[in-house]
């Protein structure tokens, strides 16, 4: 603001630069959709790590493909990702009823409360207690504390209100107390086990081409309060996954999904899909191409081979989709989002093979479909070798036939969606559209420099155009303003063609 002078002197004024960087967002935060033996039934939980993802989910479980592809994710490459836990009919938490006036249930459904018990120990000061929460392995090894809240109260005036306090911050169990402020509960010499868990109906995705889709994709589709429909309360995901899913119906449903997140699904084949059921046009990429949310979708075959952990590591089939999610945040963050997660630097780690080996010829067929193909070289171990949407099949001719290019524009339009907001209600005049020029300017060169697009000049490379053509006396009128960006993507050499030719011995004269 300018100064009011009123003495003799010299005044300073600060003048806005009108400088405010544009921070790209990230671009390989996963999410993952799946039944999980334990964990949050009402949320997406975040987890960095393949130990967060044990402790708050339960690990690996043989009757689910998500832990398994949780974990390959990580080992390939990957850092945050999303878990969505999926439950059916018949899921209940355990719990414990103690003296009649608490009961401690397992924070979510499943049996896996039921390795859990609590112990109570009245205190000296007279209505305070303790409560401890152990892990019951296996007689005869000892129970162990695995949490422990101390100075309670059963009082809900008091701050330490045992169900505020223990449903705040254990990690394991929610509290209810029976009754208006009751006395503690008595002390217990051992820990009082959880009891009545239930797993219930495990909600799985169909494997095979025989099996239609069921009760897991009414649980995982738009709509149903879950599954995805929880993804709405995150702040910004980049991947989806649902292990194993390869209903046609299904996907498309989620392909517009993430249409409108801004986000890439990963979708798998079916687990018995082979060359010629795919070359034969009888698997899902004819199925699911059609439209524009096609261009927010890969789809990968085979399946792929690696040892299994809880069958003392032999090998075991899984679904491609957690492998190349890590794939894809290991490419962004080695070499950009805007080169195709594919080609011999996209070796996959801890795998044995494909479930189906392909060959030059098998490619060649399924690669113009729009088949992203995960293939066996002798020298560089199992690679990813395609790097098509959906919409890359030759027939469609989509300007989003590559990932590379389809990711890199949604890069672009989630960081200027969030970085541009202070736009509006600003003056829609000369200064604000200059504003906007200079960021978003500094952003695209900044990518530029980076080497993220075609040209040799930035003139080549991109454009930002914000002014009074772009917006009109009447959009002013209507209260919008109008900014035109465009950059000329990089796509990858899908083909290399070498020409040689023999010279001929020519004696100069």
């Amino acid at each position: 603001m300018p100064v009011t002078v009123n003495y003799p002197g010299v005044y300073i004024e600060e003048i806005p630069s009108g400088v405010r960087t544009i921070t790209g967002v990230a671009t390989s935060i996963a999410a993952f959709v799946g039944w999980a033996p334990q964990g949050p039934v009402d949320s997406a939980t975040l987890v960095q790590s393949w130990m967060d993802f044990t402790r708050g989910f339960g690990g690996m479980d043989s009757r689910s493909l998500l832990g398994y592809s949780v974990y390959q994710f990580f080992a390939n490459g990957g850092t945050q990702a999303y878990i969505i836990r999926v439950v059916g009919a018949g899921n209940v938490a355990a719990s414990v009823t103690l003296s009649g006036v608490l009961t401690v249930s397992a924070n979510s459904p499943g049996l896996w409360g039921s390795a859990y018990g609590i112990k109570i120990k009245n205190l000296a000061t007279p209505g305070r207690f303790q409560l401890q929460v152990y892990s019951l392995p296996p007689t005869p090894a000892p129970a162990v504390l695995v949490e422990s809240f101390e100075n309670l109260s059963m009082n809900s005036g008091d701050s330490r209100y045992v169900q505020t306090i223990v449903d705040n911050q254990s990690s394991y169990v929610t509290a209810t107390v029976i009754g208006v402020n009751p006395s503690p509960p008595a002390d217990t010499a051992t820990p009082s086990p959880l009891i009545g868990g239930l797993d219930g109906t495990v909600l799985a995705p169909a494997s095979t081409s025989s099996m239609p889709a069921g009760a897991f994709e009414t649980a995982v589709l738009p709509g149903s309060g879950v599954g995805v429909d929880l993804l709405e309360h995150v702040d910004l995901f980049n991947l989806l996954c649902v292990p194993g899913e390869a209903d046609p119906a299904t996907l498309s449903t989620l392909e517009g999904f993430c249409h409108d997140h801004r986000a890439m699904l990963i979708a798998d084949c079916y687990q018995d899909a082979t060359f010629k059921t795919l070359q034969t046009s009888q698997g899902p990429p004819v199925q699911i191409t059609a439209g524009d949310n096609a261009a927010n979708a890969a789809f990968y075959f085979p399946w792929i081979s690696a040892p299994d952990p809880l069958m003392s590591n032999q090998p075991g089939i899984f679904p491609p989709c957690g492998f190349m999610a890590g794939i894809y945040a290991r490419t962004d963050s080695t070499r950009g989002v805007w080169k195709a997660p594919a080609g011999t630097e996209a070796s996959l780690t801890g795998v044995l093979g494909v479930s189906q080996p392909l060959n030059d010829i098998e490619n060649g067929t399924l690669n113009p479909t729009a088949v992203n193909c995960i293939r066996n070289f002798s020298v560089y171990g199992t690679v990813v070798w395609g790097a098509r949407t959906l919409q890359g099949n030759d027939q469609i001719g989509s300007e989003w036939k590559y990932i590379p290019v389809r990711r890199m524009a949604l890069y672009i339009e989630e960081s200027l969606y969030r970085a541009l907001k202070w736009v509006v209600f600003e003056p829609n005049d000369n200064p604000l559209w200059s504003e906007i020029r200079l960021n978003v300017g500094a952003f695209m060169q900044n990518l530029f420099r980076q080497g993220a697009f075609q040209g040799q000049t930035p003139q080549d490379a991109y454009f930002v155009k914000c002014d009074n053509e772009t917006t009109t006396q009447n959009d002013i009128n209507l209260g919008i303003v109008n900014i035109a960006v465009g950059f000329a993507p990089l796509k990858p050499a899908e083909f290399v063609v070498i020409q040689i030719q023999q010279m001929a011995g020519q004696i100069a004269t």
